[in-house]
């Protein structure tokens, strides 16, 4: 069994806790006021250069009325405080889906019977741990998101009730044909049910894969059989709705029939990739004697093969 050496505990915190700090700062920092903003624009013509969430209000000037000009202010406002949620969800979102990856090829061996991969089964385990952990936490984000608990969260613009009112000065007639589909309580409920079933199947994954070390028969490794068959023809319903919700709908004027699978092969191939790594790093501690070169080749296979798809697929729109 591995156990994590105290430099390496060490090291982790030391990363967690600058992580903690470095997402505090961004929240402090980010403007509370329209006057901040002000000053924000004015330091920044002073200084000759322009932030991208910001250069296009740099262009207001004296022709823009009033209200126009609050207008501008109050939009920058909205982009500078959505920088410290952006940077938090795409690391929170980042980690979680990356363990879905790794359970998705996790259950690609098993419905493939596959030979060569039982010896990573638990390298694969470890890394899908982080799955419960990451679910809560990233739950809990589109909870407080869409109660709008914080005011200064506008990462999802189609949450808010103004949008969708045709009498407001924000009205948006495309969200508003969308909203059938773009509302919090369908949101929520979706990612509810995603979430929970994929850390059941987890839960069962990790089950029948223990209880087969002492098993007299194949009945754990059949169970596993079945049950990878069940989640891979869940997971791929469920990976392109979630990436629709929990991605695209970020902007929710662009879409694109491809995207689902673009989300896709970029977290397959970065799990895949995670567990090259802690094998290789593994292998150099001592671990997994068992694992040869050929295990490296075939992930670097999986790996080369997922790439060469999403290149395809980036490719494919203009063709």
């Amino acid at each position: 069994m591995y156990t994590f050496s105290s430099k390496l505990k060490t090291f982790s915190l030391v990363l967690m806790l600058l992580g903690l700090v470095g997402i505090g700062i961004g929240f402090m920092s980010a403007p509370k006021t329209i006057e901040e903003v002000e000053t924000i624009l004015s330091e920044s013509h002073a200084h000759g250069h322009h932030d991208h969430a910001v250069a296009h209000a740099d262009h207001a000037d004296a022709k823009h009325s009033d209200a126009e000009h609050k207008e501008h202010l109050e939009h920058v406002l909205h982009q500078l405080q959505n920088k410290p949620w952006a940077a938090f969800y795409v690391a929170c979102i980042f980690f979680l889906l990356l363990s879905v990856g790794v359970m998705a090829f996790y259950a690609i061996q098993y419905a493939a019977q596959a030979g060569w991969s039982p010896i990573l089964f638990r390298v694969m385990e470890g890394i899908t741990a982080y799955l419960l952990p990451g679910s809560i936490i990233f739950f809990l984000f589109l909870v407080i998101t869409g109660a709008h608990v914080f005011e200064g969260n506008h990462l999802f613009v189609w949450m808010n009730p103004d949008v969708i009112n045709p009498e407001h000065a924000d009205f948006d007639k495309l969200i508003f044909n969308k909203k059938g589909w773009l509302n919090v309580v369908r949101f929520l409920v979706t990612a509810a049910i995603f979430l929970a079933v994929w850390n059941w199947v987890r839960f069962k994954f990790r089950q029948n894969s223990i209880a087969q070390d002492t098993a007299t028969d194949n009945a754990p490794y059949k169970r596993n059989f079945k049950l990878a068959a069940f989640f891979l023809v869940f997971f791929i319903v469920s990976e392109s709705i979630m990436s629709w919700d929990w991605i695209m709908s970020v902007d929710p004027h662009w879409y694109s029939t491809l995207f689902g699978w673009y989300v896709f092969a970029s977290f397959f191939v970065s799990g895949i990739t995670v567990i090259a790594m802690i094998t290789l790093y593994l292998k150099s501690k001592g671990y997994l004697e068992h694992v040869n070169t050929s295990h490296i080749h075939d992930l670097a296979k999986f790996m080369f093969g997922i790439s060469i798809f999403w290149t395809y697929l980036w490719f494919s729109q203009f063709m």
